[in-house]
């Protein structure tokens, strides 16, 4: 199986192939668009240029980053928290110091709108709701939801269960055993 990082270097590859052109030469075209927003940008890519959505989005991704440089993954947690949501970094520091404790081959991948963890594949997920709740995702396949083990319903397909926490008072030794379990199985 191969990284997200191999597959995107694949992608790029294969770009000029089923394009006709570079990346270096569609991110030109993307620029000259005057487009500003990623959304945008994809759309523009293609309507008037027919590329499919994986293509037009690695390319208005890469030309965003060309502009303001890549978002790094303390940048994208930084934004999580920021405004409404701030009162709950607290909360996600003290998830991370927990979890940090598994052993030293979690990897924190921090997204737009969440934080996923991994060891060889995803066990759980972070993310900011609201400005009063955190969701925790986590993996626990063949475990029978519980009190507040819930499962996770419409939450989000990439995990089994969802706890909703609201202070740092809820990172207990119930909810950090539920992430080692799904830990020490991914």
């Amino acid at each position: 199986m191969s990284s997200p990082e191999a597959a995107l270097q694949t992608m790029i590859r294969n770009l000029e192939d089923k394009t006709g052109k570079t990346l270096a030469q569609w991110i030109k075209i993307a620029q000259a668009s005057q487009l500003s927003k990623s959304r945008e940008i994809l759309n523009f890519l293609k309507t008037d240029h027919g590329l499919t959505y994986g293509y037009a989005n690695l390319i208005a991704l890469k030309t965003l980053e060309v502009v303001s440089g890549p978002a790094s993954g303390d940048d994208l947690v930084a934004a999580q928290y920021a405004g409404a949501k701030a009162p709950m970094r607290p909360v996600y520091d003290a998830l991370i110091a927990g979890i940090s404790k598994f052993g030293n081959d979690v990897e924190m991948a921090p997204k737009k709108a969440y934080v996923s963890l991994r060891r060889k594949k995803q066990f759980a997920i972070l993310q900011p709701s609201t400005g009063s709740r955190l969701d925790v995702g986590i993996n626990l396949k063949g475990t029978a939801a519980t009190g507040r083990l819930e499962p996770s319903g419409s939450f989000n397909a990439m995990v089994s269960h969802r706890v909703r926490i609201s202070g740092k008072n809820e990172v207990d030794k119930e909810l950090l055993g539920w992430l080692r379990k799904a830990y020490e199985n991914a």
